[in-house]
């Protein structure tokens, strides 16, 4: 799979393995066994007034492994394995649907992540989907996201996830270009690309989002113009870019680590950063709008991400399935990350919870802070009204360094980062960490 070494590149911009998106505060890495019992606790206590509710589902399984995943993902399920994790998972919903936390609430947003959701069967998702609203009604839920492989899809499954509610599908192409997918373990070629995209629009999806991935094994420049270029002619209603990193449980990094490599055989941060920057500059001039450092849309109005924007908030929500995680009243937990252990632990009829952590106040509005950073735009009036906090004056040496370094403008409203910092902001993100957790880089 490495055929080459990669050029020498500056050590602060070069692709070393590790965690670089952020995604949560504090960092996974502090989330514990010892803390299990808090997840249970937090389940037991009514939900404060006002906070949604969302469904998070993994569906772990996929054709191939992607030498850059780093989810808990099996390619050697078979079908009796794959109906028994789906009862499982309907079964840890049950559970949770009798806890206090639920308080009389419906989800607002519901997501089905992978792995390959659109690997099992029409018939299994219609069963899994039905068991689901009997437990938790949909009825209130304003967006069901679902992620889906390009070759795993024909017109009557299509039909069929659209049947299911789902306002949001989201194929997971990351290249329109055959070498690039081949070498980076995808398991469809291009030519599936442009067909599974007309069906989806013929058939009517509220919102089509296509997925990108900046810098992967073999990208060239060409190359990632091109893929923007046909995105572009595909007209989605959302893109969503991602830049290549290399976690410690990839394949990519276990083939370095044979090789005596530190430097991952992919483009280098600033090599990636400008292929975001020209993305976004095409779309935009399509007449997209960048609404954070990963997304574009057509309609801003009309077009969301609902999930993103409530978690961002403080929602709560519930991750069904092995090794995921959830966020109940400021408590973060995670599946147990094992598939038997899970399956074991619902089998038992108990929750599969693996470790937790509660937060502190603080810790919250520092979680809410860093994340919407990556919305480019922060409203000072927010944190002061939710947590009685100036942001300005409790992180006026971060704000100052990023102001210095010309990133971020302060203005007496909000915090407002300009293309150079939002390309860039999960390396930034780190100045407004608390002292003990800077040294965690599994964020």
């Amino acid at each position: 799979m490495i055929t080459e070494p990669p050029k020498e590149v500056c050590s602060e911009e070069a692709t070393t393995a590790g965690n670089y998106f952020i995604s949560n505060y504090p960092p996974y890495s502090f989330w514990t066994r010892d803390h299990a019992y808090e997840a249970h606790t937090a389940l037991e206590r009514a939900p404060a007034p006002g906070t949604p509710l969302g469904i998070y589902l993994h569906i772990p399984f996929c054709r191939k492994r992607c030498h850059f995943c780093y989810f808990k993902v099996y390619t050697d399920k078979d079908a009796g394995e794959i109906e028994s994790y789906l009862d499982a998972a309907i079964q840890e919903l049950a559970l949770y649907s009798q806890k206090p936390f639920i308080g009389g609430r419906k989800p607002k947003f519901i997501y089905f992540g992978g792995g390959t959701p659109s690997y099992i069967s029409s018939r299994q998702l219609g069963r899994l989907v039905d068991a689901m609203k009997r437990l938790l009604p949909w009825d209130e839920a304003e967006e069901v996201t679902f992620e889906a492989e390009p070759g795993t899809l024909t017109e009557p499954k299509l039909q069929a996830i659209k049947d299911l509610g789902v306002t949001r599908l989201s194929l997971g192409i990351e290249s329109f270009e055959d070498h690039v997918l081949e070498i980076n373990g995808r398991a469809h070629g291009s030519k599936e690309i442009d067909q599974t995209y007309q069906y989806a629009r013929s058939i009517g999806f509220p919102q089509i989002n296509i997925d990108l991935i900046a810098g992967m094994l073999g990208e060239t420049e060409p190359n990632w113009r091109e893929s923007v270029r046909k995105t572009i002619a595909l007209g989605p209603d959302s893109i969503t870019i991602y830049q290549m990193e290399i976690p410690y449980n990839t394949t990519i990094f276990k083939e370095m680590k044979v090789l005596g490599q530190t430097v991952a055989p992919v483009a280098d941060w600033r090599t990636k950063r400008e292929w975001v920057q020209h993305a976004f500059a095409e779309f935009e001039k399509a007449g997209y709008t960048v609404t954070s450092a990963y997304a574009a849309v057509k309609n801003p109005a009309r077009t969301r991400f609902l999930y993103r924007d409530q978690l961002w908030t403080g929602a709560d929500m519930v991750g069904l399935g092995v090794a995921s995680f959830s966020h109940v009243g400021g408590t973060h937990f995670q599946n147990e990350h094992e598939f038997e252990s899970y399956m074991a632990k619902l089998q038992e009829g108990k929750l599969p919870i693996y470790r937790a952590l509660t937060t502190t106040s603080e810790e919250r509005m520092i979680r809410e802070l860093i994340l919407q950073m990556k919305l480019g735009r922060v409203h000072r009036a927010y944190f002061q009204n939710k947590f009685g906090i100036d942001i300005q004056q409790r992180f006026s040496s971060p704000l100052a360094k990023l102001q210095d370094q010309g990133f971020l403008t302060v203005d007496p409203d909000s915090l407002r980062l300009n293309r150079d910092g939002l390309l860039q902001v999960d390396r930034l993100l780190y100045e407004f960490f608390l002292p003990q957790h800077r040294s965690a880089r599994y964020a």
